[in-house]
């Protein structure tokens, strides 16, 4: 693999962790955006570096114009223009029913869901589309069962945000399959990250593994691992796809 580089958002720890990891692996150069967990995103880039590979990690606001572009630049100087992306960054927002679901809430959690998506497959496009002077690419949006499921008595506001992340990838798919960029999404399921304890409910994965199909959790590098299939050329006519790894969930 020549100069691949993947640009992965919130990538300091959980599914986008993995994700970096695994790419690191398999010879690309990664590139990491954080937002509070600067300590864990510059443990993982030096990790990276020390095992061979190329990585650097850049704080940046997902919801933010500015911060993304900065990112994707910073990409562009240190690394080189991106080939693939990890639209990773996203937030449940509280625990809250329907009715305690505030704009501030909402705010947030499209913010950095959805615009936050939106935003960095942008900058992605413009680098990778053939009709731009790139060379094509990939794009794998990180989505949620809960967009099927609903979220309800928890995550409404969480589920209904990833259903907007499944619609982008469907028509970003159908939009950029001509100008050489594939665009899938991976629903994961209950899996094994922080995110649990972020909302308030450390023990929930383990607690609710029981009664998925499979009897367990996942982990978020078998997540990686079906979101770095659907980046490689083993995947070379999917797009448009949403995998759920979900264990029957």
């Amino acid at each position: 693999m020549v100069n691949q580089v993947l640009v992965v958002t919130g990538g300091s720890q959980g599914i986008g962790a993995a994700c970096a990891r695994l790419a690191a692996a398999r010879g690309y150069a990664v590139a990491i955006s954080y937002l509070r967990a600067e300590a864990l995103a510059q443990e993982l880039a030096a990790e990276i570096r020390s095992s061979g590979g190329q990585a650097i990690a850049v704080p940046a606001d997902g919801a933010q114009e500015g911060d993304v572009v900065r990112f994707f630049e910073t990409v562009d100087a240190e690394l080189g223009r991106c080939s693939a992306l990890v639209n990773n960054a996203g937030i449940t927002g509280p625990v809250a029913p329907v009715e305690n679901v505030t704009t501030a809430i909402l705010d947030e959690v499209f913010g950095i869901n959805v615009r936050g998506a939106f935003l960095a497959l942008r900058e992605a496009v413009l680098r990778m589309a053939t009709d731009r002077g790139g060379t094509g690419g990939a794009i794998v949006n990180i989505s949620s069962r809960a967009a099927a499921l609903g979220g309800a008595g928890e995550w409404i506001h969480y589920a209904a945000s990833k259903a907007a992340v499944d619609t982008l990838t469907i028509g970003a798919a159908k939009e950029l399959a001509s100008r050489g960029i594939r665009v899938n999404a991976v629903s994961p399921g209950l899996i094994e990250t922080e995110i649990h304890a972020k909302a308030g409910m450390p023990g929930r994965a383990e607690r609710m593994g029981a009664n998925v199909p499979l009897r367990r959790a996942g982990t978020a590098e078998e997540v990686a691992r079906t979101v770095l299939w659907l980046l490689s050329e083993e995947a070379s006519y999917i797009t448009g796809a949403n995998i759920p790894v979900s264990g029957g969930r």
